[in-house]
């Protein structure tokens, strides 16, 4: 093979791998003879302005893709400083294709002089660089995004290094621990952890580096500068590269000082009810036990006085002792009731049938009902289940059925319907009668007090709904009330739905 060919045949291997390299890297070629006023451009710079493979440029024409504003003046006055003093360039640009889309360019430009140092042209490389270029101005702008939620925001924001050293702080989290951003850098998150959560804290940062979770949150003391204590939220998520190799870690710390220091107090005030309901259950027992004791003692006493000494019950003050002694033990069995009744609590609830209840009532007053033409009507659905406890339904269906008989009206036979909806969670058994009824606006604070009554009938003992109230809210629920003299009363009772 002939020297020359072999010399053909190395240009030609060249060239393609030029073609090559150009159209891998988007880079095309370009050139401005300004001794003939023509322009060269490349197949590939043709590519990155989209026009035909035949297009001719002119000067104006190439010039005029760049876009218009400062690209267009930019180029413009970097290729006549290229012609007139030799400077080089190598820029970024927006131009506008021909088929109007907007792209990023990489152009660079260099003089060719003649000996008689006249420019004769310029020539240089194209490159299209819109895809990096709007990666990276994305990141960029996602970077100052970050920069300013970083700096502004109203919950302290770190950034710590993979040993614990903080990296970057901002102003809230300075203020919030009262060391400035110097100081901080010249400290690690464990020196200023509080020692009884510096463990947890730490494990969790290892699962992360090992891939066991991506973020964690949990709740921690730090010391402040001045040595107090402060509450917080962390939040710590773990930054890797495109590599997945662990970077640093971003935290963010939520001052929750104040809401520790009430749920402190909360603590202090329950443990203070706990004590007192301690003490006020102790005094039941004393009431339910003691006194209970002794009354008997004082009545069993009378009625052995009465059995051997009978001329002592002629005095004229044994009588008024013996009613004294029957009215404590009185009122020794109805406090023996409150106490029993407020001694219980919501754990002791089961499942009960609520007809069933209505119904047993119902049955318990069916002699009075049928001496004094009474009727009672139970609309309620067999198939509502209550959670409540027993011996106090018995009680309280019970209570309500009597208390209607016993304030019935004189002028007309008494209807007494019950029915029952379910509502949020609660049945609401609505026992409406057509009694006597009550005066509200006279009585209505005081209706469930104690030792009240409201009309004057022989056996009101004032005692019946404050006991029926205390045992319906043992189980959970409440009682509301209407009513209108002389045209009879509607109670309604919440008591608790089980849905199974």
């Amino acid at each position: 093979m002939s020297p020359n060919v072999h010399n053909d045949k190395q240009l030609s291997d060249n060239n393609l791998i030029f073609n090559f390299m150009q159209e891998a890297a988007k880079i095309g070629s370009w050139e401005v003879d300004l001794i003939n006023n023509t322009i060269f451009w490349s197949k590939i710079t043709k590519e990155i302005h989209e026009v035909e493979p035949d297009y001719v440029p002119n000067l104006e024409e190439g010039i005029n893709f760049y876009k218009e504003g400062k690209n267009r003046e930019l180029i413009t006055e970097l290729f006549n400083n290229c012609i007139e003093t030799g400077e080089k360039f190598d820029r970024e640009f927006q131009i506008v294709t021909a088929t109007g889309k907007e792209k990023w360019v990489r152009s660079i430009g260099a003089p060719v002089f003649d000996n008689n140092d006249r420019c004769i042209k310029v020539h240089g490389v194209f490159q299209d660089i819109h895809e990096k270029t709007k990666a990276s101005k994305k990141l960029a702008l996602n970077e100052e995004r970050f920069r300013k939620i970083f700096e502004y925001a109203a919950n302290g924001m770190a950034l710590v290094d993979l040993d614990g050293s903080w990296l970057q702080v901002n102003d809230t989290l300075c203020e919030m621990i009262g060391y400035t951003s110097e100081e901080f850098l010249q400290l690690t998150f464990q020196d200023i952890t509080h020692p009884d959560d510096l463990y947890a804290d730490v494990s969790l940062l290892q699962e992360m580096l090992i891939n066991k979770r991506d973020s964690y949150k949990i709740e921690k003391r730090y010391y402040h500068k001045n040595g107090s204590i402060v509450w917080a939220l962390l939040s710590v998520s773990l930054v890797k590269n495109t590599k997945g190799k662990p970077q640093y870690f971003v935290s963010q710390i939520n001052n929750i000082t104040e809401r520790k220091k009430i749920e402190q107090r909360n603590r202090s005030l329950l443990e203070v009810t706990k004590d007192q309901n301690m003490r006020l259950l102790n005094f039941a027992h004393i009431v339910s036990h003691n006194l209970r004791s002794h009354s008997g003692n004082l009545e069993m006493l009378l009625n052995l006085m009465e059995m051997d000494l009978p001329e002592a019950t002629d005095n004229e003050f044994f009588p008024m002792l013996k009613s004294a002694v029957d009215h404590l033990q009185e009122t020794v069995k109805n406090l023996n009731e409150v106490a029993v009744v407020n001694t219980k609590t919501t754990e002791s609830l089961t499942t009960e049938n609520l007809f069933h209840y209505i119904e047993k009532s119902i049955n318990s007053v069916k002699p009075q009902t049928l001496e004094s033409n009474i009727v009672f009507k139970n609309n309620v659905s067999e198939d509502i289940y209550i959670k409540g406890i027993p011996a106090y339904l018995d009680s309280v269906f019970l209570n309500f059925f009597t208390n209607t008989i016993k304030y019935k009206s004189p002028d007309r036979s008494l209807l007494v319907t019950i029915d029952a909806e379910i509502k949020n969670g609660f049945v609401l058994v609505k026992i409406e009668d057509n009694g006597l009824g009550i005066d509200l606006k006279t009585h209505g604070e005081k209706l469930f007090g104690m030792y009240k009554t409201f009309h004057q009938h022989k056996d009101a003992r004032g005692l019946g709904l404050f006991i029926t109230k205390n045992q319906i809210e043992a189980m959970g629920g409440k009682i509301e009330v209407t009513s209108e003299v002389k045209k009879g009363t509607t109670f309604i009772l919440y008591l608790q739905h089980e849905k199974s």
